[in-house]
C-alpha cells in the first residue's frame, strides 16, 4: 500500500515538473518571437510614401491632366488651442491666406493631436504656388509652422476633355476595400481614363522604416523604399481639334467621335461639358446642382453612355443585313409613291418626300435616303431575321473601348419586345426598325465604329490609350465578310449622299471640302408625328426639346479611308443641315493639320453600276401587307 501511495506521489511530481518545463519552454523561446515582434513594434515606425501619380498626355505632347505643385501647412504638435502660441499660429495663417478657415483649421487640428503623435498635423491640404512663394520666408520662421511640398490634380483643359478624361476623389469606404493603395493614397479615378487606368496611373506607395522612442518620437530612419510613381499615358486625342470641335458646337447640345478606320480615337466631345477639376478636392453643392438641373445633361457621357435612335444613318447596316437574311434581295429595284400602307387596317408609313423617288436601286436609296425602299425589303425578310444580321456591325453590343460604364443599345426583335413588354411584334414597328426608329437605340460611338466597318470591311475596337509608360498599344480589328458587290454600290451611295446632285449632305460637302467625303445622313424623332397629319410640321416650328436629333456619319477619303467622322446634334432636326457644317469644319481643320497622308487627294467619282440592281417592274400602286 506504502509503494502504491510513493509511485502516485512520484507520478506526480513527474507531472508539475513536466507542466513547468513546458511552460518555461514556452515563456523563454517560444513567446520569444511574438514579443520580439512586439518589442520591435514598440521601436519601429512604418509609414508609407505617397506616389506621384502618371499624367496624362494627348497626341502631340499636351498635358490633359498633370499634378499642380503646391504647399501644404502643418502645425505643431502639443499646442494648448486655448493659449497664446496656438492663437498666434492660426492668426498669422489667416491673415497670409484670408481665404482660409480658421473654425476648419481648429477642428483639424484637435482631431489630430494627442500625447503620442509627435508629428506636425497637416491643417491646409493645398495652397498654389504663386500663393505661398512670397509668404514663405515668414513663415518658415515660426518654429510651429510647416510648409511642405504638395500635388494637386489639375485639368488644364478643363471642359473640353472632361467626358474622356474624367477626374479624381476621395475615395469612399467600397473602393478601399476594394483597392488597398487607393487606401492609402487617399484618392483615386472617378470617370474616364483616369478611371480605367487608374491602376497604372496611382502607380505604388513607398515606405519608412524609423527608429522610435517609448513615446513614438522618431530618431533614426532604418530603410526607405521609394515609391513607384509618374507612370504617364500618352492618348491619341488631339485636344486641340477636340477644342475645336467643343467651340464649334456653341450652345447645341451633342456628340462627335473622330475616329481612324483601325480605332484611334482622335477625338471625342460631349456637350455641354463640366469642369473636372471642382471635383478633385470635392464638389461644392451649390455646382452639383446646377449640374444636376440642367436639361442638355453635362455630366453625361453622350458619345459612351447616350442612346439615340440612329434614323437612316442605320440603312447602310439595314441593307446589308437584309441581304443576309435573304440573299439576292438587293438586286431588286423598288418603286417609291411617297408613301405605304401596312397591315389590315392599311396604316401609312410615309417618305420624307412625299411625292416618292420613283424607282429606286441600292446606291439610290442610300444617295436619297429612300425610306420606301427599306419598308418594303423589311416587310419581305422580317425583323426576326434582320436584328441578328445587323448586330454584325457592331451595334447593339459593347464595343470595348478603353472606358467603364458604355451603354450597349438595343437592335429590337419581336422575342426582345415579347420580354421587356410581354406585347407581340407588329409589321408596323418592322417598318420602323428599317429606318433606324422605334425601339432601335446606338451610342455615337457605336455609330462611328460601324461606319468604320461599311468604308473598310473591318470592325475596329475603339481605343483612346496610345502608350502606357513605354508599352505602345496596338490597335484590334476584326474582319467581317460581306458581298464586295452590294458594299461597292452602298459606299457609292455614300459618295453621292455628299458629292452628287440629289444628295441629302451634297450643299454641305461638295466643292466645299478639299477631300473626298463619303457619308449618310439621318434625322431621329423624339416625339411621334400622328400618321393622320397630312402636311408635317417643321423642325423650327416644333418647340426645342420635341425636334429631332440631327446625325450625319462619314468617312474620307472615299477611295482609301483614313478617319470616320460621326456628329450627333439633339434637337438638331436635320441631319445634313445641322450635323453636315460640323462635320464639315471638321475635315477642314483634318485637312489643314495633316492628317492625310495624301493631302492632295481630289475627289474620286466612283463608278454608276447597275451590277446587281436589276430595275423589275413594279406596279404604281401601295404595298399591304396582311
Amino acid at each position: 500500500m506504502t509503494i502504491t501511495r510513493n509511485k502516485i506521489v512520484l507520478w506526480l511530481f513527474a507531472i508539475i515538473w513536466i507542466i513547468l518545463f513546458a511552460r518555461l519552454y514556452y515563456l523563454s523561446i517560444k513567446s520569444n518571437y511574438y514579443y520580439e515582434e512586439l518589442a520591435k513594434a514598440n521601436t519601429e515606425k512604418a509609414y508609407y510614401i505617397k506616389p506621384a501619380r502618371g499624367e496624362i498626355i494627348d497626341s502631340r505632347g499636351k498635358l490633359l491632366a498633370m499634378n499642380q505643385i503646391g504647399f501644404s501647412v502643418s502645425i505643431a504638435p502639443h499646442l494648448d488651442t486655448q493659449g497664446k502660441e496656438f492663437k498666434n499660429v492660426v492668426k498669422q495663417l489667416i491673415k497670409t491666406f484670408p481665404e482660409l478657415d480658421k473654425e476648419m483649421i481648429l477642428k483639424v487640428y484637435k482631431k489630430e493631436n494627442s500625447y503620442y503623435n509627435h508629428n506636425f498635423i497637416k491643417v491646409v491640404n493645398f495652397i498654389q504656388y504663386d500663393k505661398m512663394i512670397s509668404a514663405y520666408p515668414r513663415l518658415s520662421l515660426n518654429e510651429n509652422i510647416l510648409v511642405e511640398t504638395e500635388n494637386k490634380r489639375f485639368y488644364p483643359y478643363s471642359n473640353y476633355a472632361s467626358h474622356v478624361i474624367g477626374y479624381i476623389g476621395k475615395t469612399n469606404e467600397k473602393e478601399n476595400k476594394k483597392d488597398k493603395i487607393a487606401e492609402i493614397i487617399g484618392k483615386t479615378g472617378k470617370s474616364g481614363i483616369e478611371s480605367y487606368y487608374n491602376t497604372f496611373l496611382q502607380g505604388e506607395p513607398g515606405s519608412i522604416v524609423s527608429k522610435v522612442t517609448a513615446t513614438n518620437e522618431e530618431i533614426e530612419i532604418l530603410r526607405r523604399i521609394p515609391p513607384k510613381e509618374n507612370q504617364n499615358i500618352v492618348l491619341n486625342l488631339d485636344v486641340e481639334l477636340q477644342k475645336m470641335i467643343y467651340e464649334r458646337f456653341g450652345s447645341d447640345a451633342g456628340a462627335v467621335v473622330v475616329m481612324k478606320p483601325t480605332g484611334e480615337i482622335l477625338a471625342a466631345v460631349s456637350t455641354p461639358s463640366y469642369d473636372p477639376n471642382l471635383f478633385v478636392s470635392g464638389i461644392s453643392k451649390k455646382d452639383w446642382n446646377i449640374l444636376q438641373t440642367n436639361l442638355d445633361h453635362p455630366f453625361t457621357n453622350k458619345f459612351l453612355y447616350g442612346t439615340y435612335p440612329p434614323g437612316s444613318t442605320i440603312k447602310m447596316g439595314m441593307a446589308l443585313a437584309m441581304n443576309e437574311a435573304k440573299p439576292g434581295i438587293l438586286d431588286i429595284s423598288e418603286y417609291c409613291p411617297g408613301a405605304i400602307r401596312v397591315g389590315k387596317s392599311g396604316q401609312v408609313f410615309r417618305d420624307w418626300k412625299s411625292d416618292g423617288h420613283g424607282i429606286v436601286n441600292l446606291r439610290k436609296a442610300i444617295k436619297e435616303s429612300v425610306d420606301v425602299y427599306f419598308y418594303k425589303k423589311s416587310l419581305v425578310t422580317g425583323v426576326d431575321k434582320i436584328a441578328p444580321a445587323l448586330k454584325k456591325t457592331g451595334l447593339g453590343g459593347p464595343t470595348e473601348v478603353d472606358m467603364y460604364g458604355e451603354s450597349v443599345g438595343i437592335i429590337p426583335d419581336s422575342q426582345w419586345k415579347k420580354k421587356r413588354y410581354n406585347q407581340p411584334w407588329y409589321p408596323g414597328e418592322t417598318v420602323n426598325t428599317s429606318i433606324g426608329q422605334g425601339y432601335m437605340l446606338v451610342t455615337p460611338l457605336q455609330l462611328a465604329r460601324y461606319t468604320s466597318l461599311i468604308a473598310t470591311s473591318n470592325l475596329p475596337t475603339p481605343i483612346f490609350a496610345s502608350k502606357l509608360g513605354n508599352k505602345t498599344i496596338k490597335p484590334q480589328q476584326k474582319y467581317v465578310q460581306y458581298n464586295p458587290k452590294y458594299l461597292s454600290e452602298i459606299r457609292a451611295g455614300m459618295y453621292d449622299v455628299c458629292n452628287a446632285p440629289g444628295g441629302t449632305a451634297v450643299s454641305i460637302f461638295g466643292k466645299n471640302v478639299p477631300i473626298a467625303v463619303a457619308g449618310k445622313t439621318g434625322t431621329s424623332q423624339v416625339v411621334g408625328i400622328s400618321r393622320s397629319e397630312k402636311v408635317r410640321m417643321k423642325e423650327e416650328e416644333m418647340e426645342y426639346y420635341h425636334r429631332s436629333h440631327a446625325w450625319i456619319t462619314t468617312y474620307a477619303p472615299y477611295g482609301n479611308p483614313e478617319v470616320i467622322v460621326t456628329v450627333l446634334v439633339e434637337h438638331g432636326g436635320h441631319g445634313g443641315s445641322s450635323a453636315g457644317p460640323i462635320a464639315a469644319d471638321i475635315y477642314r481643320w483634318l485637312y489643314a493639320n495633316r492628317y492625310f497622308k495624301n493631302s492632295a487627294a481630289a475627289a474620286i467619282v466612283p463608278p454608276i453600276s447597275n451590277t446587281g440592281n436589276k430595275d423589275t417592274t413594279v406596279k404604281k400602286t401601295n404595298l399591304r401587307v396582311n
